[in-house]
């Protein structure tokens, strides 16, 4: 559902000259690739195939959204053993024939694996990334604007570290069109801001829990995540956003794939950018890399 939905957005976007679908189960992808094209008569033009890893030649843009679900009451770091699998099939037939295109990893756990892309397609990091924490800032931006009854693209804050459980939103540096995020809300009424941050952190990390309990996986939000960072690499936009990307130096980080905000153009991964922290945001930080690093030695990606 994330890949024919990340589909489906890409489509309507009119981004892309073609789309190719490639799945374990090609009825599947021929299915997909049918019932999208109908979809042409009311989009912009592109053509859209069910076809192998051949097909990938002269692809700009190869993103992965196949593994194994999330289940109700997992964790994303849960998936890893399944997906890890998946990923060692995957990658090499990738690089067989295409070393050029830009991998975006989409399957969670997402930081765990994009760092597996790239060890295993031993291509440049800045090639290699991962959707990150741009959908769980989505979340976030959604529930501030809703509580504060305002416009959500009018509030910037950005959650770094982990796309899971140890993630974190930095409030630092969060505002509302420019205005500190704790005065605004002061402006609104809302004074005891520990709490209330403590309910809107909580209530991002647990949206996706939410989600799955209800329809059993989440697909819409990550669809247009992905499709906003394939924009900006497209149309050369040089976006920041919080994408998963090898931190080497940054925020003292070393050697391992975590969400911090960075600059995406036409090169991928063109920037890191290091946004002043609080000393306890810093310290969660590293703390959520190393949830990351544990997991990450645990697997022989050598």
């Amino acid at each position: 559902m994330v890949g024919s939905s990340t589909a489906f957005s890409l489509m309507l976007s009119g981004l892309t000259e073609m789309l190719v679908l490639i799945d374990v189960n090609r009825a599947r992808a021929e299915g997909e690739a049918m019932d999208l094209s109908h979809c042409l008569p009311f989009t912009r033009p592109t053509e859209i195939i069910a076809g192998g890893y051949p097909d990938l030649a002269e692809c700009g843009i190869i993103i992965i959204t196949a593994g194994v679900a999330q289940k109700p009451g997992e964790s994303r770091l849960d998936c890893i053993h399944n997906n890890i699998k998946v990923f060692r099939s995957i990658i090499p037939q990738i690089m067989q024939y295409n070393r050029d295109a830009f991998i975006l990893v989409v399957t969670n756990p997402v930081d765990v694996l994009s760092y597996a892309a790239y060890k295993l397609s031993g291509t440049d990091s800045r090639k290699v990334f991962g959707s990150g924490t741009v959908l769980d800032s989505a979340r976030l931006k959604f529930l501030v604007g809703r509580r504060l009854n305002v416009d959500p693209r009018s509030v910037h804050a950005f959650v770094i570290g982990e796309h899971g459980d140890s993630e974190l939103a930095v409030w630092s540096s969060a505002n509302v069109s420019g205005i500190a995020l704790d005065k605004y809300c002061a402006h609104c009424g809302y004074r005891d801001h520990e709490q209330n941050r403590k309910k809107l952190e909580h209530d991002v990390v647990n949206s996706a829990y939410e989600i799955i309990e209800r329809k059993n996986a989440t697909y819409y939000g990550i669809a247009a995540a992905t499709t906003r960072i394939c924009e900006s690499i497209v149309r050369d936009e040089h976006s920041i956003m919080p994408i998963s990307t090898l931190a080497c130096g940054h925020y003292g980080l070393d050697d391992v794939y975590v969400s911090v905000p960075a600059l995406i153009g036409s090169g991928g991964v063109e920037d890191i950018i290091d946004v002043h922290l609080s000393d306890e945001e810093q310290y969660r930080l590293c703390r959520s890399a190393d949830t990351l690093k544990e997991i990450i030695g645990q697997l022989d990606l050598r």
